[in-house]
């Protein structure tokens, strides 16, 4: 069932996502050759906590991280452990806001130092892609023009786009529906409505879309270790369109 949320609560999933956007802000100055994922992940349930809000997927079905570090050929749900992060690296970091009861997720790529102009690419294609699907969260819209938007302008880069995992509806609840995938036929899917809170959250690898999963249960991985990179924001459908909860513009 999708959820229609209240101006009033739309505005405070927007309370959770600033909380959301100064914590990414504060890493993107963290992140560095020689830290590991365990201190990143310690660093953000922290922040979150003294900014009055908590972190969401800490506990979520078990998983035991205030957020998903995934580094490299990890496509997402990596845990923190005690990788250190070196020159060249990539590292996605993905966590849940709950403030008050209300949510905001996000997920953002980073360099680590300098790194290849692949990966630089990779990058930028990827965030371009989410940008270019936000474009398509209009009402009366459907899900499929999302998705088409993505997947024609990703692999029209030369980049291929994950399949198994996918945005989604939130809330108060961290997966609500509808499922947003990131490739698809324009036309088709559930109609967007106003009031509708989703992710965007595109996954693009390098190389083949396939995934596999750790012994772990969640850690994902591209089947060829070809380098995978995403980013992602939760967005409210409106009338006077799209509005970016999550948006990097709105805190200093």
């Amino acid at each position: 069932m999708i959820i229609i949320k209240t101006a009033e609560e739309i505005e405070k999933m927007r309370e959770a996502g600033k909380i959301l956007v100064k914590t990414h802000k504060a890493l993107a100055k963290l992140i560095r050759p020689g830290i590991t994922t365990r201190e990143i992940d310690e660093f953000a349930e922290k922040f979150i906590l003294e900014h009055g809000a908590t972190p969401e997927q800490k506990g979520y079905h078990g998983y035991p991280y205030a957020t998903c570090t995934s580094v490299n050929e990890v496509i997402c749900h990596g845990f923190p452990g005690s990788q250190v992060l070196k020159e060249g690296d990539i590292v996605t970091v993905d966590m849940v806001v709950n403030l008050d009861g209300w949510l905001a997720d996000s997920a953002w790529s980073y360099a680590v130092g300098n790194i290849s102009e692949e990966a630089q690419n990779l990058l930028d294609v990827t965030k371009e892609s989410l940008y270019i699907g936000i474009e398509q969260a209009v009402v009366g819209n459907r899900i499929g023009d999302i998705g088409h938007a993505i997947q024609t302008f990703a692999e029209g880069k030369g980049l291929s786009v994950v399949r198994e995992f996918c945005g989604h509806g939130i809330g108060q609840q961290m997966h609500e529906d509808p499922q947003v995938p990131h490739f698809g036929r324009p036309g088709h899917g559930v109609r967007l409505k106003e009031g509708m809170v989703i992710t965007i959250e595109p996954m693009l690898n390098i190389g083949a879309w396939q995934s596999k999963i750790d012994p772990d249960g969640w850690t994902a991985r591209t089947v060829d270790r070809s380098l995978s990179a995403q980013y992602e924001h939760t967005i409210a459908i409106t009338a006077d369109g799209p509005v970016i909860l999550t948006d990097q513009d709105m805190v200093d």
